[in-house]
């Protein structure tokens, strides 16, 4: 007989071990540049319940839920987590992301639209403890307070690649001029396994019948990717996206781009495909106007006196800046860098356009200047400058910035006409309005590092110029020789107990100025009317006429 075989009426039996191989190729839609070896790392995705430091909220401030990092399978759940702890307080949702995970994405949107929250792309600058530290945390023991505080800003923040898909779930959606929001093409990875099956049969009346089949081995079979979307996912993303009440536009967008490049959707084009809601930026929903006493948003909180506040740092409180002492000016807020367009008439429809840098040079500014660059397109666009000072290394970074991109730089101060970059302006065609003057601008203690980076350097005729020492000597010394900029500079810093005054010419014989030229040089009028035009002119279209390229910044 045959072992394993019995007779039994008209069927005969037998059990068998029967090697079974089979490949399977999982599909893993994924949002993600194909330079990966290029990408910083960028960690997941995590959540933070943050308060606003914005001086003179409290004691009804804003919160939000901040969100940065890659999107991964696990994201959902850590949001739902999230949530969980708000015992339903319905705060808006501030993403900065590079992308990551498409079902992921689709999850996080739905989640954030089942809850009614509204979106934003925004980046949270923290103070005092930041989500990443240990052990760290600024609550105020109600059970229900925000574990961090911090400020909200449109600058430098990101929400690109699968993070359009997690945005669009928002009720509001709002993404500010220096906010970045790109999409691709979707790539999607196939995830070769080997299988190895155990499949006991039977035989009856000679034919094999299957009992059982179970896997006994499981092994990595390599991966290959596509980078066209399939028929299925644009079929689902379309579902997707007509649910969130989002134009298919951003969907044709996405397929037009390649995955290996990533393109930048204007705002005006966000607002035409309905992914954001209104021109507005982060500060609508997390600015200390937020919550104004005649209307404040959902997102507001009233801390009672009791829960004391007083410690919490204010947005700007930083360590690396010294306060001022009694009877000195207040301490500036942090720099950003604002795209200008000239708003003399009489420059019209081709008007010099510059960057506006005024501020306290943070550690932050070289990434605020970097997205700045990124959104000009490669134009040289002069920096106007006007700052009491600040980190010496961000000075250090923000000059050789500027030396990098062959910028200009003037110390003046920049006049915006009508509003500024405020939460109630909006910049009109990426750039605000205004003029540059001589009057009132400064250029103090790290600033003038930043000057030297420039190519060509001016100080206007009225601006304040003043240098002093600012230790790490080697640095600095070895930056302005980097610069090309003579000795002399540097012994004035090292000879200077305070803020010593430079004039312009004392600032043309040490080398950090070039000419004597007023700020009109850079940003005038009349100066796109010249035969050699200034890369920084830009002819606008006619009100009739639609621009192919809106600005980017």
């Amino acid at each position: 007989m045959v072992p394993g075989r019995r007779f039994d009426g008209q069927a005969w039996w037998l059990r068998a071990l029967v090697r079974l191989v089979l490949v399977l190729a999982v599909a893993l839609p994924v949002c993600a540049a194909q330079a990966e070896e290029e990408q910083p790392d960028i960690p997941p995705m995590r959540f933070a319940v943050v308060r606003s430091s914005a001086p003179g909220c409290e004691p009804n401030c804003p919160e939000w839920i901040s969100a940065e990092g890659t999107i991964e399978a696990g994201t959902p759940a850590l949001f739902k987590r999230a949530l969980k702890t708000l015992a339903g307080r319905q705060l808006p949702v501030v993403v900065n992301s590079p992308g990551g995970n498409v079902e992921a994405a689709l999850a996080l949107g739905r989640l954030i639209r089942k809850n009614k929250l509204d979106a934003a792309v925004g980046t949270t600058v923290f103070t005092g403890c930041e989500p990443r530290m240990k052990n760290c945390t600024d609550k105020d023991k109600d059970g229900k307070a925000a574990g961090y505080f911090g400020m909200a800003y449109d600058s430098g923040a990101m929400c690109n690649s699968a993070c359009p898909l997690m945005f669009s779930g928002g009720v509001r959606r709002v993404a500010g001029d220096f906010a970045y929001l790109g999409v691709h093409q979707i790539t999607t990875t196939f995830q070769r396994t080997k299988l190895v099956y155990r499949t006991t049969y039977r035989i009856v009346n000679g034919k094999k019948k299957i009992i059982s089949t179970r896997i006994v081995s499981r092994k990595n079979a390599g991966s290959y990717k596509t980078y066209e979307m399939s028929k299925g996912v644009e079929k689902r993303l379309a579902a997707y996206l007509k649910e969130m009440g989002v134009d298919q536009g951003v969907l044709e967008t996405m397929k037009q781009t390649q995955a290996s490049d990533i393109r930048q959707i204007a705002l005006d084009a966000m607002l035409r495909m309905k992914l954001v809601t209104s021109l507005d930026s982060v500060d609508v929903m997390t600015g200390g106007a937020a919550c104004r006493p005649e209307q404040p948003q959902a997102n507001c909180r009233q801390v009672p006196a009791g829960k004391d506040t007083a410690g919490v740092p204010t947005a700007g409180a930083r360590p690396a800046l010294p306060q001022p002492a009694a009877g000195m000016p207040p301490k500036e807020a942090d720099m950003r860098f604002v795209l200008v367009r000239g708003s003399n008439p009489l420059c019209n429809p081709d008007c010099p356009e510059w960057i506006s840098a005024e501020g306290s040079i943070t550690a932050q500014a070289p990434e605020r200047l970097r997205q700045a660059l990124d959104a000009a397109g490669g134009r040289r666009l002069p920096i106007v400058i006007s700052s009491r000072g600040g980190d010496v290394d961000g000075a250090l970074a923000v000059g050789r910035m500027i030396r990098e991109h062959k910028l200009d730089v003037v110390v003046a101060r920049t006049d915006f006409v009508d509003c500024g970059p405020s939460l109630d302006c909006l910049a009109r065609d990426g750039a605000h309005t205004g003029l540059t003057i001589d009057t009132e601008g400064e250029c103090a203690s790290v600033c003038p590092i930043v000057v030297a980076g420039g190519i060509k350097r001016l100080i206007g005729p009225d601006a304040g110029l003043s240098v002093q020492a600012l230790g790490q000597e080697e640095k600095v010394k070895a930056y302005l020789e980097e610069m090309a900029i003579g000795p002399g500079l540097f012994e004035a810093m090292q000879r200077s107990s305070g803020q010593t005054q430079l004039d312009r010419d004392t600032a043309l014989r040490l080398g950090l100025a070039t000419g004597r030229q007023s700020a009109d040089e850079l940003t005038g009028a009349t100066i796109c009317r010249a035969a050699a035009k200034p890369d920084n002119c830009r002819v606008m279209p006619s009100a009739n006429a639609e621009a192919e390229t809106p600005a980017k910044l």
